[in-house]
């Protein structure tokens, strides 16, 4: 297309490039968007580890809590997460499926009770360190 075309497109004439990028560096956090990145890596604990993830990846060098604390709930449910899936696995298996699925269900019940209390303290503003935690990510 012509720039001739892309002006009529517009409707005002003005001149605007055919393709305009997001800048390479993401503007920083604002203090209640950090809250809630934060909040919301712990609060995706109940999905598992994927949420904790996504978040500490796209929101760690933008917010110093939610890099934080993302880290924290991502270190808290990787494991837990790795270890429902193999007793989901073996739950598939006759005679003792019975068992690893209760198995399964513990885990997951554990991991939101404790992703929830993690998020509302997160959404409070108080950082939230787990009781037991490897932190393999540092």
């Amino acid at each position: 297309m012509s720039n001739t075309a892309d002006r009529q497109q517009h409707g005002r004439g003005e001149s605007q490039p055919p393709f305009e990028g997001t800048p390479a560096n993401a503007l920083p956090l604002t203090a209640s968007e950090d809250r809630q990145y934060a909040t919301l890596a712990h609060f995706g604990g109940i999905l598992g580890f994927i949420p904790s993830l996504l978040i500490f990846l796209i929101f760690k060098d933008r917010g110093p809590f939610t890099a934080q604390e993302s880290k924290e709930a991502l270190n808290f449910t990787l494991p837990p997460t790795i270890l429902a899936l193999v007793a989901w696995l073996l739950s598939l298996m006759p005679v003792i499926g019975g068992v690893f699925a209760v198995v399964n269900a513990l885990i997951w019940l554990t991991i939101t009770v404790f992703s929830v209390n993690a998020g509302i303290q997160v959404n409070r503003g108080r950082p939230y360190r787990y009781p037991v935690n490897l932190r393999l990510i540092r």
